[in-house]
């Protein structure tokens, strides 16, 4: 996906299995950022700068979606553990990761294997791609956000 698209329209279970559908936040800046798995360093890092962004975000009248392949029953044991104030959402199928296109190829200690690539994106009021964040560290990439929003 690029700038200036439309936003693909999605439907995913949040933290307590309740549906969330993207067109809930029309009118509202959305930032969809993916992420490999709960509760493991990276992504810990980069939950944790958002959680403590929020107060800038809500400023922007920016809502936060993390999404993950994770199933449902361990998004509630993150957002506990880490104290998190944003929604996140499982995509197992990873359909969602597939139709923005950050599901593909990955390697890691050697191993190729497909996987979620860390890449946010700023969807606009009317539903529109309006950034693309793909070239962070987890622990900045809730400054780059927020640089882009000032």
């Amino acid at each position: 996906m690029t700038e200036g698209q439309s936003a693909p329209l999605f439907t995913l279970p949040d933290q307590n299995n309740e549906l969330v559908n993207l067109a809930d936040f029309s009118g509202r800046k959305v930032l969809v950022y993916f992420y490999p798995k709960a509760m493991t360093p990276g992504c810990t890092v980069q939950a944790q700068c958002l959680r403590d962004s929020k107060a800038e975000l809500d400023k922007h009248n920016v809502v936060v979606l993390g999404i993950s392949p994770d199933p449902v029953k361990r998004l509630p044991k993150f957002i506990e553990k880490e104290g998190l104030n944003f929604t996140l959402l499982s995509d197992e199928d990873h359909a969602v990761a597939d139709a923005f296109g950050v599901w593909g190829p990955k390697k890691f200690m050697g191993r190729e294997f497909d996987g979620i690539h860390r890449i946010s994106f700023l969807i606009d009021e009317q539903g529109k791609i309006e950034k693309v964040f793909d070239k962070f560290k987890t622990k900045d990439h809730h400054q780059v956000v927020m640089d882009y929003l000032a």
